[in-house]
């Protein structure tokens, strides 16, 4: 697929329904095999990207989670040394053992050489990219350019298949001029109004339009509050398929419930306090 609408009707299928602009940065990805950095807030739908796609292409979707401290082995590849002990203590004295026990055999894969390894290209979503450090980062930028690791016991292993590879960041460092020079770049923001009320008639069963249109103004809403955490859109689909629980199909007949099911959305004790039943009606009161 490399058509932009043919892609957004496919995520759409797939349960993602994505707006003009990222469609457009997917298809370039594919058309360029280039990495695809997903910047935005935390729960705007960004991981959720990566998904979609692994299902489009009826492919596996491999996650590598990064986090401070996190290093080319757990990246990468690990020896079972638990095994190579066993093997070393059964086979003591023989002279081949060495080469033997650093062998495939003995090779526990991480998630960047499992996504180089495979006959399908896979999806590799390398999440949160910003909380991994300087050095890590470094790493990556070199494999992404060239698609091999080099294992010293083992030598070079190439790629099979270039994977889709799709990173995400929060924002919460700066990532480096090299890595976003490599990479295709969209800045994923919370959705508008209409788009979030599509989103939600496609996850969630037994939202009716009219509902789904009033959750997603009524989240608009909310949003605009002055909030510690601003709910992203898997707040919204957890607030839907518990107004849709609960046999809800008018905001309006049910205030109430409304308030007090808006824990959904509203993730701190500063947060809550602040949306008071004054606010809530407030809100209510804008929602046609």
């Amino acid at each position: 697929m490399k058509n932009r609408d043919e892609i957004a009707q496919a995520l759409a299928a797939s349960g993602y329904i994505a707006d003009a602009d990222l469609a457009t940065a997917i298809s370039l990805m594919q058309l360029l095999r280039r990495p695809l950095l997903l910047e935005g807030e935390a729960g705007v739908g960004k991981t959720e990207v990566a998904k979609a796609l692994a299902k489009v292409h009826t492919t596996e979707l491999i996650r590598l989670q990064c986090y401070e401290g996190l290093d080319q082995s757990s990246a990468l590849y690990e020896w079972n040394y638990q095994r190579q002990l066993l093997a070393i203590q059964a086979h003591r004295g023989a002279d081949s053992i060495e080469d033997q026990v650093f062998s495939e055999k003995y090779l526990l894969e991480r998630p960047l050489l499992a996504a180089i390894r495979r006959a399908q290209a896979p999806v590799l979503l390398i999440d949160e990219i910003d909380r991994a450090d300087d050095e890590f980062e470094a790493f990556l930028l070199e494999l992404l350019s060239d698609f091999q690791i080099s294992i010293p016991e083992l030598g070079t292993i190439s790629a099979v298949t270039i994977p889709h590879v799709v990173l995400t960041s929060n924002g919460t460092r700066e990532l480096s001029d090299a890595l976003r020079r490599r990479c295709l770049y969209h800045y994923v923001d919370y959705p508008d109004v209409d788009r979030e009320a599509r989103i939600i008639l496609a996850r969630i069963a037994g939202a009716s339009p009219s509902l789904s249109l009033q959750i997603a103004r009524m989240v608009e809403g909310v949003r605009k509050e002055e909030l510690r955490k601003v709910p992203g859109v898997a707040e919204t689909l957890d607030w839907a398929a518990a107004l849709v629980g609960l046999d809800i199909r008018d905001l309006h007949d049910a205030p109430e419930t409304v308030h007090e099911t808006l824990v959904c959305l509203l993730k701190t004790h500063e947060d809550r306090a602040r949306v008071t039943g004054e606010v809530t009606q407030r809100l209510l009161g804008r929602v046609a």
